[in-house]
């Protein structure tokens, strides 16, 4: 692996008084295949952490689950799939400046923008400590994905709209995907999709990501405690404050770990998503016809459909090497799309089709 960090000059902000150089750490393990190197998937956490007065410098902020855990996630994930060979590249990060206001992230992904990479999953690992409270639940982690993107044209929206795809963003498609993850290998903890940015009140560096148009989503425990988050250390009316490693279970990171591993190894091991995948509209007609690219790594296509009102794909017919359908389904009635399979069995992130008329 190539180790880089990003490091820049953070200009005076609310939570930032004075001119503050911050620099994000990444590690490239670059793809294997020349056709499909340059498509990146990526896991982050963030390594800063704050006390209960955001500028408060001086106070002990450990920052054990909020977000060293999600920092162990990308090192741990590091350490294990560098001794392997992927045909796309995977990028390992640690961003700093989350809780000043996504600061690193911002930065980090505008420059993913400027310099063009092909970035097809973004996992952001924030809080996944499993904190030790009574109420915990540790068999299943939360992901959390935007639906309509909020860097969505507007006559993107008006699509969207038109056509009832605002389940239907990369961000779900990536959440769908690490739920199919989560039940083909055992990792010890299962995903648990919420269909929504993030949690009330509250903000992530997957969406400093989403504003730059990347499929991004975020990982959580299920149950948060907040007396341990964002807290100076303290024992006050027989509570116990503070972000210490002592509330966090290990175990459970380590199982968010191999989630996260699985899914990185899945997407880097797949032939690249078919592009162009449209659906034809030009006539009235009960049949339902797509077309795509081929794409690189590909042996064969599956178009997958669901229910309009499902939260995940219900069927799949695979095509083989065809990059045309047609099927006695009314696109009316389903929603539709199409990823690639290789000859192992990996499969693509889902696309879901644009009319064509």
């Amino acid at each position: 692996m190539e180790v880089k960090t990003d490091t820049f000059v953070e200009p005076p902000a609310d939570r930032i008084p004075a001119p503050t150089e911050i620099a994000n750490v990444y590690a490239v393990l670059k793809g294997t295949d020349p056709a499909q190197t340059n498509r990146i998937v990526l896991v982050t956490g963030h390594y800063d952490s704050r006390n209960s007065d955001t500028l408060d410098v001086k106070g002990d902020a450990p920052g054990a689950n909020d977000d060293a855990s999600g920092v162990a996630v990308s090192l741990e994930c590091a350490r294990v799939l560098s001794k392997m060979k992927f045909p796309a590249t995977i990028i390992f990060l640690a961003v700093a400046g989350e809780e000043q206001g996504l600061n690193g992230s911002r930065h980090f992904a505008k420059m993913a923008k400027e310099q063009g990479w092909d970035l097809e999953a973004v996992l952001n690992n924030d809080i996944v400590g499993g904190d030790k409270s009574a109420e915990q639940d540790h068999s299943v982690v939360r992901v959390f994905s935007e639906g309509v993107p909020v860097a969505a044209s507007e006559q993107d929206v008006r699509r969207i709209r038109g056509l009832g795809g605002e389940s239907d963003s990369g961000s779900r498609q990536v959440a769908r995907y690490i739920g199919e993850v989560g039940r083909t290998y055992d990792a010890g903890v299962k995903p648990m999709l919420v269909f929504r940015l993030d949690r009330y009140l509250r903000g992530g560096d997957h969406s400093a990501f989403n504003q730059q148009g990347s499929s991004a989503v975020r990982l959580t425990e299920f149950r948060e405690d907040f007396h341990h988050q964002h807290q100076n250390v303290r024992n006050e009316n027989g509570i116990e404050y503070g972000d210490l490693p002592k509330f966090v279970d290990y175990e459970y990171v380590a199982h968010v770990a191999r989630l996260n591993a699985a899914t990185l190894a899945s997407l880097a091991a797949a032939p690249a998503p078919p592009g162009h995948v449209h659906i034809l509209t030009k006539d009235l007609e009960n049949d339902s016809t797509l077309t795509w690219d081929a794409s690189a790594g590909a042996a064969a296509y599956e178009v997958l459909w669901r229910a309009t009102t499902s939260p995940e794909w219900e069927h799949a017919q695979n095509f083989g090497g065809a990059t045309r359908a047609t099927l006695k389904l009314s696109k009316d009635n389903v929603i539709f799309a199409v990823r690639a399979v290789d000859e192992a069995g990996h499969q693509s992130l889902a696309v879901v089709p644009t009319p064509e008329r």
